[in-house]
């Protein structure tokens, strides 16, 4: 009976399986899906995982992935570098995305890569292509003050230069575009440059280049189509205008008018431009209203776990604004190519060759069309004189037009007079072209090798890298006759009834080669690593490097060197607890013997305060690091030549004395005194840096105090020695560079980002500020007011009087103190009289405020991106606060014979002396007006709207089964707008092509 009941059992199990096993199949959904990391590529090796159906796969070369789940059901998808996932298995699912894991992402820093999570010292990151991905840029460098704290843009902490390498070799940040870079390191504090030596002291910024991966060939595609839109233009009065107030700045020197008023009708009617020209130099007649912008770029990178490749081949051109002569051809074009290989030579043994070549060339004219219209006043001459208006009877008129060159159109000789025989116009007509050419070649190789068999955890690594830059001018230079016509009227209308001719046309054929220049960098660095961990808890690493490179520049003597052996000692216990020794013994050849060597150590410390046992209470602090890094590195830079340690004697011919009347005489001067103990300034710094995450990341931070001085600045300082060390006349001195000026920098940056998914948007808001101040702590000077010492104030201090107002009458003038910049009148600036001494000069200058010049004090970037499906948008701003400038430009400053501007309109009369904002004019020198004042004095303070763009990809569905995996558009805008009191100054160029708006369109494809 049990025999019986047993085979029932299983000829009812064998009835039922197919239904069974049909209801099985049915409730089962196959998930086909990609997975993106966060830049956006698909990322091969992420393991997807079912728990519930104890399933499990891993993404092929394409990112995609197939498994047969319970709908669903939840996926596990994880990969290294990037947060694990947990999603719903649905049948609409087709892509995930993953997001970075920072803390475990690899970071450049001084000779290796730490995770993020372990750095230490003062060291920011920026991922440039998970950048570009949303925010299309084209200088290496663009907008990233707007990502990270720091940099503001111009330098690093206040600083006043830093150290860029690219592949660790130094070079231009120019020399790499952004689509061939995969992160730029910011190296901030003394602890993260230290191993760099003394070049590097002031900050170092590491720009790496992408490399091949383990993977099928992938080809990235990019083009890219814009237009560049002036912002604005200075603008100049026209010439009635202009002759009506110079002849009034005449009656304020006491002169009489020197234009009729007949004359000034001519130039503003119009009737006859050419007889009374009336010229606006940024009119639609010399210039363009855009400019376009191409470029494109192919990326190819691929290969296998024994060698790998990447490949970026691009190339860009710009048009140019003017738009007659010559000058239509101007442009420039930019071609580069770089291949980064890795191989791996065996188990031991890998090697890495890299090579760059960049092509530069522009062509030109031989002008600069924006400085000679900055001074050319509108009403001078007309740059064309037509041949219809010369009279039929003037016969010798005529054949100076039969034998002229240069007849520009058929219809037009060139104009000038006798003081503007040469001017840009007639030079962009006639006057020839020329071409930039600029070449650079990279390479840099690499060998390393595991030394494991000598000693478990032991490694070699060596860098050597050549580059070479050249660039040089071609030119034809062709000499050209303008005409200056004279008029007549008695026809009854106008006619020219002679020509005066000025110079000669002339084109030898001769192509001029000038302004050649090259530059050599040759960087070599061998370095033993080692790391080790012990009982998994205790992690040891340590290396030994040594570094240098030498870069000579063609005409200049000396080459600038770098060389220093590099020590650091790392120990890291449970990722909680973090020592660092950096220490270098750096070499100077900028330095006597026996001072050319000095160590510089550092040591960080860190401490992962969300690792203690006291943090378990507050599961909202995923992540919290406080580190305090400390130390002094022995520098070169602010020692500004070579040989200053020594006394330097000339010979000159002079006749300061003789008993031989009339006999030349040969005298040997001194120039500098003798310094045996000239030594190396030194960068003293302590910075505190915190960072952590919050509530599952959705906030994100990362900042650092910092407070450092570099003592013992290389100086004259002739108020340190006696007076009879230096004489006037005849010209020598005695005194000798010595190690003096103190400055001092203190501030802070941090860097906040808040993730945050709402609905269906993914949004993230980053800010980024950078803010330091500096002070000059000692300074050799001797000045007989407290007030004027540079002791004590910023480095980059503004000195100018302080105004009060304008003199209104003569009697006020002569009852104020005496003006020491020259003779003063009714409608000049009054200044105070700080000392009281009765005599305004250079005494009565006081501080008056903080230029920038190493940037403004306060920089602050915001960043913005919303991601809806498969559309995104992105918002870049970036503040510049606490900094001032001069309005002392030739726009501004008018006197003599210059050109006027519309802000002369706000001059000082008599009949505006109450609201008058603008001294009188004068046709003489007004020393008195134009110099360093708080009248002149504005803020630059701004905020722009660095970037706008929206980009689209299409849906993966749309591309299976086809050759393409990718396909994107988008449309992006830079420099829209500044936000400022001053925002008309501060976006407006004189002398110079002007400051523009950049819109594009790009498309971009992965095969």
């Amino acid at each position: 009976m049990k025999y019986k009941h047993i085979r029932m059992f299983l000829c009812a199990v064998v009835a039922f399986s197919p239904v069974m096993l049909k209801a099985q199949t049915t409730s089962k959904v196959d998930i086909m899906a990609i997975i993106r990391g966060a830049e956006g590529k698909p990322l091969r090796g992420a393991v997807v995982t079912n728990l519930a159906d104890a399933v499990n796969t891993v993404t092929d070369s394409l990112g995609t992935f197939s498994l047969l789940v319970t709908p669903n059901s939840i996926l596990s998808v994880s990969a290294p570098g990037y947060e694990t996932l947990s999603v719903e298995a649905t049948p609409d699912l087709n892509e995930i995305s993953l997001a970075s894991d920072k803390s475990a992402q690899p970071v450049q820093v001084a000779f290796r890569k730490v995770a993020q999570k372990n750095l230490l010292g003062g060291v920011s990151a920026v991922n440039v292509p998970g950048i570009l991905r949303e925010n299309y840029f084209t200088n290496s460098l663009e907008d990233l003050e707007a990502y990270v704290g720091g940099f503001n843009g111009a330098n690093i902490w206040g600083m006043d230069s830093y150290l860029v390498l690219v592949d660790g070799i130094p070079r231009d940040a120019e020399s790499v575009l952004p689509t061939e870079i995969e992160q730029v390191t910011f190296l901030k504090g003394v602890s993260a440059v230290a191993l760099y030596g003394s070049r590097a002291a002031k900050g170092v910024v590491y720009i790496s280049t992408k490399r091949g991966e383990a993977q099928d060939q992938q080809i990235n595609v990019r083009v890219n189509a814009g237009v560049f839109v002036p912002k604005s233009y200075p603008k100049y009065l026209g010439s009635a205008e202009y002759m009506t107030l110079y002849n009034e700045a005449r009656r304020n020197d006491g002169l009489d008018d020197l234009y009729t008023g007949a004359t000034i009708y001519n130039h503003s009617s119009g009737t006859n431009p050419y007889r009374y020209p009336n010229l606006d130099y940024y009119s639609s007649e010399y210039l363009q209203e855009t400019y376009n912008r191409y470029d494109g770029t192919v990326e190819i990178s691929g290969g296998n776990q024994q060698a790998r490749y990447y490949t970026n081949v691009g190339f860009n051109s710009a048009g140019s604004l003017l738009n007659f002569g010559e000058a239509k051809n101007n442009g420039n074009e930019r071609f580069n190519i770089r291949g980064n290989v890795d191989i791996d030579l065996n188990k031991y043994i890998y090697a890495k060759v890299d090579a760059a070549a960049i092509y530069n060339s522009g062509r030109g004219v031989n002008t600069n069309y924006w400085t000679g219209v900055a001074s050319l006043r509108p009403h001078r001459f007309s740059p064309l004189i037509p041949v219809s208006m010369i009279e039929e009877s003037d016969e010798t008129s005529w054949q100076l037009v039969n034998n002229s060159n240069n007849l520009i159109d058929g219809k037009y000789l060139l104009g000038g007079t006798q003081l503007d025989q040469t001017n840009p116009f007639a030079s962009i007509y006639a006057g020839g072209n020329n071409k930039y050419t600029s070449r650079q070649f990279q390479f840099n190789t690499g060998v390393g090798a595991n030394l494991e068999n000598v000693l478990k955890g032991l490694s070699f690594l060596s860098n050597f890298g050549v580059d070479y830059s050249t660039s040089y001018n071609q030119s034809f230079n062709n000499n050209y006759a303008v005409y200056e016509a004279a008029w007549n009227n008695y026809a009854g209308y106008d006619q020219i009834s002679s020509l005066t001719k000025y110079g000669e046309d002339s084109k030898t054929g001769v192509q001029n080669i000038s302004n050649s220049w090259y530059r050599q960098t040759i960087a070599f660095s061998g370095q033993f690593n080692y790391l080790a961990s012990v009982n998994e808890n205790h992690h040891i690493s340590a290396m030994l490097i040594a570094n240098g490179y030498q870069q000579s520049v063609s005409e200049v003597y000396h080459k600038t060197s770098n060389a220093n052996l590099g020590l650091h000692l790392g120990y890291n216990y449970l990722d909680k607890y973090y020592v660092d020794f950096n220490g270098a013994m750096v070499h100077s050849a900028r330095l006597p013997e026996g001072n050319r060597q000095a160590f510089s150590p550092t040591l960080a410390l860190g401490w992962r305060i969300s690792e203690e046992g006291f943090m378990e209470d507050l599961p909202a602090v995923d992540n919290l690091k406080l580190s305090v890094s400390g130390g002094v590195l022995h520098t070169d830079l602010n020692i500004p030549g070579y040989y200053l340690y020594q006394s330097i004697y000339t010979q000159t011919d002079g006749a300061w004395y003789s008993w031989r009347d009339g006999a030349l005489n040969r005298t040997t001067d001194s120039r500098r005194g003798e310094n045996p103990n000239l030594t190396f300034s030194k960068r003293e710094e302590v910075n505190v840096t915190l960072e952590g995450s919050f509530l599952k990341r959705l906030l994100t931070f990362e900042g650092s105090l910092f407070a450092n001085r570099i003592t013992g600045n290389a100086v004259q300082a002739s108020v340190l020695y006696p007076s009879y060390f230096s004489t006037g006349w005849p010209n020598s001195s005695f005194i000798p560079y010595i190690n003096y000026n103190d400055d001092q920098r203190l501030g802070f940056d941090f860097n906040v980002n808040l993730n945050k998914r709402m609905g269906e948007i993914d949004w993230t808001l980053g800010m980024a500020a950078t803010y330091y101040r500096t002070e000059a702590t000692k300074r050799a000077e001797m000045y007989e007011n407290e007030y004027q010492s540079r002791q004590g104030r910023p480095l980059d201090a503004i000195w100018g009087l302080r105004s009060d107002g304008f003199f209104m009458s003569q009697e006020e003038i002569d009852g104020s103190p005496t003006q020491a910049f020259g003779q003063v009148k009714p409608g000049d600036i009054k200044y105070f009289d700080q000392n009281g001494d009765g005599v305004i000069d250079s005494q009565d200058e006081v501080y008056l405020g903080k230029g920038g010049w190493y940037g403004d004090p306060l920089t602050l970037g915001l960043n913005l991106t919303a991601k809806w499906r498969n559309l995104t948008f992105l918002a870049l701003g970036v503040g510049r606060f606490g900094a001032h400038a001069q309005k002392n430009n030739s726009y501004f400053w008018v006197d003599g014979e210059d050109k006027y501007s519309e802000v002369v309109r706000e001059r000082w009369t008599e009949g505006t002396m109450n609201t008058a904002t603008y001294p009188r004019l004068t046709t003489l020198n007004s020393d008195n007006n134009f110099r360093s004042s708080d009248f002149w004095l504005y803020s630059t303070n701004r905020f722009d709207l660095a970037k706008v763009q929206v980009s689209y990809d299409l849906p993966e569905r749309i591309l299976q089964n086809t050759f393409i995996h990718e396909w994107g558009v988008y449309l992006s805008g830079s420099n829209l707008l500044t936000v400022s009191p001053e925002r008309e100054v501060l976006e407006l160029n004189v002398g110079s092509s002007p400051q523009t708006r950049f819109y594009n369109f790009g498309v971009k494809a992965l095969f």
